[in-house]
């Protein structure tokens, strides 16, 4: 009796709070003490509002006592009374999203996107014919808003000998082509239809693509399902990813890449001809309609800047870039932004031939494993805005361009792209490169840490020696014996199921988003090689051959980067007039700029270093062979420099006594 007595006092006792302490800050929870700890996680959840990555609950800071899911324990039998504190971690591997305070807007790998996944049934996007809902409202490239108004059907001609009829009539002869009708690409040598095209051919049905959606993969855990314990202690088929079976896409976000003149190759590829090292460079420009191709979009690269990095004749490693964000600003204040990357994989054969070796083919391989996981980690830190995905983001237009050797051993430039899931397998830390064979990637296994999910291919395509030097390719899909495809683990994984080609060229007519100068052109940022270097000397002699027109000097990448980044005033916070004047080529309003108080100091400093800057002495040793005289520290970056130097030798920056 006495037993049912304490069971009901504890049944009528008045409900007791928890506190949660996450990395969102801490709530209240109120609970009691007969409350499973499955109820507890869901309250837990909801008081969050809906967080949106797997966690785990622990009684202690440490995280040494956890609180496990279950229908059985309840919140007594850890111990845990009114106004105690728990503490709320997320699990490893579980990806957290940054989230102002309204919940409006999410950023999701750095683009701004809207953080409701309400569903607009009445919203359908702009594309003739098209009924595929909006799903989330972000600002799309303006490129992308110009090819949903285009009817980008293929105009026909009426062909005398099959049309029969009259001038104002049209038959199967002389319809209009739909942008992705596969014998009209196959005759234009189009091997991916443009993503505009895959977007009409899903709106193509007869319900107009109403149920049509552009969903991202994801290779992750889903979070909040409190049915079990986190991973490794659970998980079900509700969270768990599904298996993915690799496909050669279809389509791809950017149809060719257009350098607007040889200079822009031709300055890249210096740096590898005097030193014979490996380059890597990013490519600013911008999006445009591709007439070429139906729907298709091209990048039109205007200049590449170069980031920190350490070279040797085989391998590039890049280091960290505190100038990164200001060179997005100066390109975006010139209406350019970052569209790609380049990196040079060249071996000399013959110098006196110029001449190098081609080594990168269908025998080897076209992209190495590593370069792929390269190519979808950059594609993953510049996303596609789409307003037809819920997550604001589908796949990417950032594309790879390879420098290498061609057949007949002359220097020539690849593109590609990766898929959109090799970049999902690579946001997700799915996706190692083999040690020894760079053709082949390989799926990591689950860990405790983290789970990764089935991947397999499909074996496409057998090979077949025609003679002692040729191979012709077949695409035949594997079966075994009773007919069925075959599908194979994908450890290890050939990266050409991974990789989308991408033409590059250049134009007849070379365009110059800068300034063509026939003379010295400004020294290239972080080439630590002698005639290379940027510095006060270099520009001090970059402007004198530069006097009559300074709109001509100013119109050059390098220069305005180095402007902005120098170290004695750096003027990035008065250049939007300068910017302004180059994009719209005025000369007077550069000439206006040139005359105001900071580039009047920057002449000043130069024009002082230039009377005081001396070749420096032969140092006056003594009997013991110390050098003669006190050092000095100089004035404007406090460097101590050796007493035989007149200029500073950090800043060039002449002595003042």
């Amino acid at each position: 009796m006495a037993f049912k007595k304490f069971r009901n006092r504890k049944k009528s006792s008045p409900s007791s709070m928890l506190r949660v302490q996450s990395p969102e800050g801490t709530r209240r929870v109120d609970v009691d003490s007969v409350t499973v700890t499955r109820e507890l996680f869901e309250k837990v959840t909801n008081t969050f509002g809906n967080i949106e990555y797997s966690f785990a609950l622990y009684c202690r800071r440490d995280k040494s006592q956890e609180i496990v899911s279950s229908n059985v324990k309840t919140i007594a039998s850890y111990g845990l009374n009114h106004g105690d504190m728990i503490y709320l971690s997320p699990t490893a591997g579980a990806v957290q999203h940054a989230e102002n305070d309204t919940g409006i807007l999410k950023v999701k790998n750095g683009v701004n996107i809207s953080s409701s996944t309400t569903f607009f049934p009445s919203t359908s996007s702009s594309m003739p014919g098209s009924k595929i809902p909006i799903r989330s409202n972000v600002e799309e490239d303006q490129v992308d808003v110009l090819l949903q108004k285009m009817d980008g059907t293929v105009k026909r001609k009426r062909d005398p000998k099959n049309c029969l009829h009259g001038e104002n009539s049209s038959c199967i002869h002389c319809l209009p082509l739909e942008p992705y009708d596969a014998s009209y690409l196959k005759d234009l040598n189009v091997k991916h239809m443009s993503f505009h095209a895959y977007l009409r051919k899903l709106s193509s049905g007869l319900d107009g693509g109403k149920y049509a959606n552009l969903e991202n993969i994801s290779c992750q855990i889903k979070p909040g399902c409190t049915g079990h314990p986190p991973w490794p202690k659970g998980v079900c088929s509700k969270c768990q990813p599904k298996a993915i079976t690799l496909n050669s896409q279809a389509y791809r976000h950017v149809d060719n890449v257009v350098f607007e003149n040889p200079n822009l190759v031709e300055q890249f590829l210096h740096y590898w001809r005097v030193t014979g090292w490996q380059r890597i460079g990013f490519l600013y420009g911008r999006f445009d309609i591709h007439l070429d191709v139906p729907l298709g979009i091209k990048g039109i690269v205007a200049a590449i800047y170069e980031p920190p990095q350490e070279s040797t004749r085989d391998s590039v490693r890049l280091l960290p870039d505190s100038r990164q964000s200001v060179v997005d600003r100066v390109a975006a204040k010139l209406g350019l932004q970052c569209i790609g990357w380049i990196f040079t994989d060249l071996v000399a054969e013959d110098v006196s031939k110029g001449t190098v070796r081609h080594f990168r083919n269908s025998e080897t391989h076209f992209l190495s494993a590593q370069e792929c996981i390269m190519a979808g980690h950059f594609q993953s830190l510049h996303p596609n805005p789409c307003r037809l995905s819920s997550d604001g983001f589908f796949g990417s237009k950032f594309v790879t361009v390879c420098v290498t050797g061609d057949s007949q051993n002359q220097v020539h430039m690849e593109g590609y792209q990766v898929s959109n899931q090799c970049q999902a397998l690579v946001r997700d830390e799915c996706l190692v490169p083999t040690k020894d064979a760079p053709e082949l990637a390989y799926v990591r296994q689950s860990t405790a840490e983290k789970y990764i999910p089935d991947v397999y291919y499909k074996n496409m395509s057998e090979k077949i020696r025609v003679d002692s030097d040729r191979y012709v390719y077949f695409s035949i899909q594997e079966k075994d014996s009773y007919g069925n495809e075959v599908t194979r683990d994908a450890r290890p994984l050939p990266v050409e199921y991974l990789l989308v080609d991408v033409p590059v060229s250049t134009p007849l007519e070379p365009i110059f988003t800068f300034t063509a100068c026939s003379r010295q052109p400004f020294p290239i940022e972080n080439r630590l090689i002698d005639g290379h270097l940027q510095d006060l000397s270099a520009l001090d002699s970059y402007l004198k051959q530069n006097r009559q027109n300074f709109l001509e000097a100013a119109s050059d990448f390098h220069f305005l980067i180095y402007v902005a980044t120098m170290d004695m005033l750096p003027l990035m916070e008065n250049m939007d007039p300068l910017l302004e004047a180059i994009r719209s080529k005025d000369a007077e309003a550069a000439n206006r700029w040139a005359s105001g108080e900071q580039w009047s100091t920057v002449r000043q400093l130069l024009a002082h270093a230039d009377q005081m800057s001396t070749p420096g002495q032969p140092m006056e040793e003594g009997a013991t062979g110390d050098v003669v005289g006190k050092s000095w520290t100089c004035l404007h970056c406090t460097f101590i420099n050796m007493p035989n130097l007149s200029s500073c030798e950090i800043c060039n920056l002449p002595h003042q006594i």
